[in-house]
């Protein structure tokens, strides 16, 4: 579902178009509006260059238009930045396995690990197990990288 980007999204729409332009490489990017903020998707074979070494390049380019935008964002608006919908499909697979961890501690009665985990996937974790009821979530660690416990709600 393309839409028309908004004011805030079309300079950060107008900064990714000259990031690929500085790269020297073809890619379009799309525009996706959903509940949690504007997807900017980008596209084309070349698009891939983003993807490797496990999408660290991706997770660059986009804590570079984080720390660009954000200030210029609405509250609790976040901008999500992805290459061939490589972040898309990987946040599906975390939400899958925070719920098959919710279900196993729910059976097993021991608590289940994931991580480590950035700020952004750790709320991917949280979110996905409070859809599980018996079970909580708890990030444990003191860096930017923590690991989410996932425990039997007592």
């Amino acid at each position: 579902m393309d839409t028309k980007p908004t004011t805030s999204t079309a300079s950060i729409l107008d900064f990714l178009n000259r990031f690929i332009a500085a790269l020297g490489i073809t890619a379009a990017v799309s525009v996706e509006e959903s509940a949690d903020g504007p997807r900017l998707n980008l596209t084309g074979d070349e698009a891939e260059l983003l993807v490797r070494h496990r999408g660290e390049p991706l997770k660059a380019l986009q804590h570079v238009v984080d720390m660009a935008f954000s200030r210029s964002l609405p509250d609790d608006t976040r901008v999500f930045v992805d290459a061939l919908e490589y972040r898309k499909g990987k946040d599906i697979e975390l939400r899958h396995m925070a719920k098959f961890l919710a279900e196993k501690a729910k059976q097993t009665g021991l608590d289940q690990q994931l991580g480590p985990l950035n700020p952004y996937e750790r709320r991917l974790v949280h979110m996905a197990v409070a859809e599980v009821p018996g079970v909580t979530t708890e990030s444990i660690g003191d860096a930017f990288s923590k690991t989410v416990l996932i425990s039997l709600r007592k």
